[in-house]
């Protein structure tokens, strides 16, 4: 009788499984929406499925081959892949549909119609302002590896673990046959992401969870490396992680070497970084400025010092110390944030408060308050876009006089972009704002000049010449630039051509002309003075000559030696300034003998190339 109760029971009807959120976005899909095309075959035999982790690189382009995000260094990303769990992360619909079909180590197109990204009705993920969600797209993904992952808490927020970020979290682990080989322990464990003081496998399952989450990391031997969390991994095939994030710390190393810390304190309102004061805008902060000494001597203090009121500065304009302005630009209103900085970010490059020695290593605790953003110009009339514009100059022209040159630039190039949005009705308004635009690409040509950068002063001369061929200026510019990077054909060309357009601009030129056959002459005089006695050899030998240090410079090239000295021996004011096709337009020497350009750099006249 039991036995056919039990039989009875097997023929009964299983209870269907809920249909999961993510089923019912697949019923969306129709046929046509969601292209693949393979471009590098995967290994292994499997896919991975709901609940995998999944690790995975992705570059996504117009259908004209236009990057629009990628994360990617060559593309422009940061390096970083992106980490899901299939089945529990937001994802758009076309990966949610297509990483299930790829194997690891796969390279695949996806030819996505807007509905299957981020133009999906309620999609989950939030797509940027400028992302263009209404476009066919191309999304190129690498699926990099994928293991399994499983959830058991629901976290809080958006934000995940990172390299350098410093996290608590309680852990245990078991063996994949059951057996408890560490347990919690009084306190969560505290460890610095990215310093390798967990295994790898379970900081990678770590990278993906949020604050409060619970969940259980599988690692294989492959990504179980030895840590102080766990020493010992001899004879485990997998490692089972039962992991409860309590908290993690927000901390960024704003140089890259370790130099510039900004670790938050305080958690501020709203999404990062689209709620960060990252353009130009007008901040207001209370911050603590503290010596890095075993007193941490406090220097100053807004709430003190300042009669409790906060600092306020505009970003952008040098106001406060270099790496002061850098962090609070990745603050979010509210937050604290904890700032050690380096002298030279600090005040060794600014005005030093009377209480802080030269060469000090300090500390700001700085507490965000809130920011302005800049005025947007949509709407506004010709007169006031000019104003605003004139006023942005005014600040640049101002940063430049300081010596700022790199703020000055960003401030023409920030009107410069702004711009390309700007439609002027009249002929009048033609005339100022082309009048307006030239001078502000000069004004970036000279911040580039006063850079070293002579090839990017020459483009910003060029869009002047392009709109205004006879803009006297810009060839005085243009041929400044040509004379510093060693191109003097073309800077006489430029001075000459300001005379035959402008008579009245002839002393400039004059005076232009008369600094270019100077440099010249020091040119050449270096370098005959350098390679004194090199032309006197007879076909076959072979000369030394001493560079600057001491050093003998051997010719290991008797035939060019020989045709070298017969060109040498001929009119002294020979034009040795012809370019070879496809070759970098340099100095007349370089020509005139191949070894040159080794003695060049040694004596310092490589400061500019144009290329």
């Amino acid at each position: 009788m039991a036995v056919e109760e039990d039989s009875e029971q097997s023929y009964l009807p299983k209870k269907k499984k809920s249909e999961s959120e993510d089923d019912k976005r697949r019923k969306k899909i129709v046929p046509g929406s969601l292209m693949k095309a393979l471009m590098r075959p995967g290994g292994g035999e499997s896919n991975p499925s709901d609940g995998d982790q999944v690790i995975y690189h992705w570059t996504v382009r117009t259908l004209d081959g236009a990057v629009v995000e990628s994360t990617r260094l060559e593309n422009g990303g940061k390096g970083i892949p992106i980490r899901n769990v299939l089945g529990k992360s937001k994802m758009i619909l076309g990966l949610l549909e297509g990483i299930p079909t790829m194997l690891k180590g796969e390279v695949a197109m996806f030819k996505m119609k807007p509905e299957m990204h981020y133009a999906e009705e309620d999609c989950p993920v939030p797509v940027p302002s400028s992302f263009p969600k209404e476009d066919e797209l191309h999304f190129e993904i690498e699926l990099i590896d994928f293991s399994k992952a499983k959830v058991i808490d629901e976290g809080q927020g958006w934000e995940s673990p990172r390299e350098p970020y410093e996290v608590k979290a309680w852990i245990s682990a078991r063996t994949g046959d059951g057996k408890l080989i560490l347990s919690h322990k009084e306190e969560p464990y505290f460890f610095t992401f990215g310093k390798s003081e967990v295994p790898k496998g379970l900081e990678m399952g770590i990278g993906t969870m949020t604050r409060k989450e619970k969940a259980i990391i599988y690692v294989t031997n492959k990504y179980l490396t030895p840590s102080p969390l766990l020493p010992v991994i001899e004879g485990y095939e997998e490692v089972h992680f039962e992991v409860e994030l309590v908290h993690f710390i927000q901390v960024r190393d704003m140089l890259g070497d370790g130099r510039l810390i900004k670790r938050r304190l305080r958690d501020g309102k709203g999404e990062f970084p689209m709620d960060c004061p990252l353009h130009d805008s007008l901040l207001q902060v209370h911050y603590k400025g503290m010596l890095l000494n075993e007193e941490k001597t406090v220097f100053y203090d807004t709430r003190v010092d300042n009669q409790g009121e906060p600092l306020e500065f505009s970003s952008g304009e040098g106001m406060v110390p270099e790496g002061f302005e850098m962090c609070v630009r990745l603050m979010l209103p509210g937050e604290i944030a904890l700032v050690t900085c380096p002298p030279d970010y600090a005040y060794d490059k600014f005005s030093r408060p009377h209480n802080v020695p030269e060469g000090a290593h300090v500390q700001w605790e700085i507490e965000l308050l809130g920011f302005e953003m800049p005025k947007d110009w949509t709407g506004l009339n010709f007169q006031s876009i000019m104003d605003d514009a004139e006023k942005i100059r005014v600040t640049g022209n101002r940063l430049f006089k300081e010596g700022k040159f790199e703020l000055a630039k960003a401030k023409y190039e920030k009107v410069l972009r702004e711009f390309n949005h700007v439609n002027p009705q009249t002929n009048e308004e033609g005339k100022v704002f082309l009048d307006t635009r030239n001078l502000l690409h000069l004004n970036v040509a000279v911040c580039f000049l006063k850079m070293g950068e002579c090839l990017k002063s020459i483009e910003a001369c060029n869009k002047v010449l392009d709109a205004t061929p006879v803009h006297v200026k810009a060839l005085y510019r243009r041929g400044m630039a040509y004379m510093e990077a060693g191109d003097f054909e073309e800077a006489r060309s430029d001075f000459q051509m300001m005379i035959k357009i402008d008579k009245s601009s002839e002393p400039d030129a004059t005076a232009a002309l008369a600094k270019l056959k100077k440099r010249e002459q020091e040119v050449e005089r270096k370098a005959r003075k350098q390679f004194k006695g090199l032309f006197d050899k007879k076909p076959g030998e072979i000369s030394e000559v001493e560079d600057k240090s001491g050093n003998n410079i051997t010719d290991e090239n008797p035939k060019k030696s020989e045709s070298s000295s017969s060109s040498s021996d001929g009119d002294e004011s020979q034009d040795f300034h012809e370019a070879v096709a496809d070759e970098p337009r340099i100095g007349w020497f370089y020509n005139l003998w191949p070894t040159a350009g080794r003695l060049f750099s040694a004596l310092g006249l490589q400061r500019c190339t144009i290329l």
